[in-house]
């Protein structure tokens, strides 16, 4: 037998002219977003952030399991234990322990004109965390158990609208992810079965932002697209 169903929700009547005006002003808006490696203090309301997770929570997925959870850290302690378990994980990464990098030469010569490095300040610095966990198994009810299905491309959505959301807000944000995560599904509480992506971080840029060159550029139209 087959589940009930409802009628679609009705979307707004445009006219093809209002249709590419409202997307080209989409990608305007989007256009301007830009990784943030250097955040202010100053606050953001809570209620933001609950928006934001809530667009996210919207995201196509699997099988409509929602496949995901968002930690969201505000607490100096955490930050500060966070940032600390972080850098030790990037000192290893970059080779600044002493020891061989795990990255290869190849990787760090990629990240060169970005500039980062093992210090992470905006960790502790920007007023909120989100860290972003991928739930291989517990299905709607969270029972722990039922399988979930297209995980990383439920999360990787839903990420993807979480961070164009806060940018709609006109917040900063950066995807870190160092590598492996393990430390955060323990600093955050979270069970076995949940594996962390990333963290978002979100707040105002500081005075002092810059972006790098590097990253301004982007692949026109023609090469990301093809049409068939």
């Amino acid at each position: 037998m087959s589940e009930a169903h409802q009628a679609f929700p009705p979307l707004p009547h445009y006219t093809d002219k209002e249709r590419v005006e409202r997307a080209r002003a989409a990608f305007e808006r989007l256009h301007t977003r830009h990784s943030c490696r250097a955040f202010s203090d100053a606050p953001v309301p809570r209620e933001v952030i609950e928006y934001a997770i809530r667009a996210a929570g919207s995201a196509p997925n699997g099988a409509n399991h929602q496949p995901w959870h968002f930690a969201v850290i505000g607490s100096a302690d955490k930050k500060r234990a966070i940032r600390e378990a972080a850098e030790a994980e990037e000192r290893r990464f970059y080779g600044e322990d002493g020891d061989k990098p795990k990255a290869s030469e190849e990787w760090l010569g990629a990240l060169a004109p970005i500039g980062t490095d093992a210090s992470k300040p905006f960790l502790e610095t920007a007023p909120w965390l989100i860290a972003c966990f991928a739930q291989r198994t517990g299905g709607i009810e969270e029972d722990g158990q039922t399988q979930n299905y297209y995980v990383n491309e439920s999360v990787g959505i839903a990420c993807g609208m979480l961070i164009s959301t806060l940018h709609e807000a006109g917040l900063a944000t950066l995807t870190h992810t160092p590598s492996p995560m393990g430390f955060l599904r323990d600093l955050c509480g979270r069970p076995s079965n949940e594996k962390p992506l990333m963290i978002v971080v979100v707040g105002h840029p500081a005075a002092d932002a810059t972006v790098p060159e590097h990253a301004l550029k982007k692949k026109p139209l023609e090469q990301i697209s093809s049409w068939l």
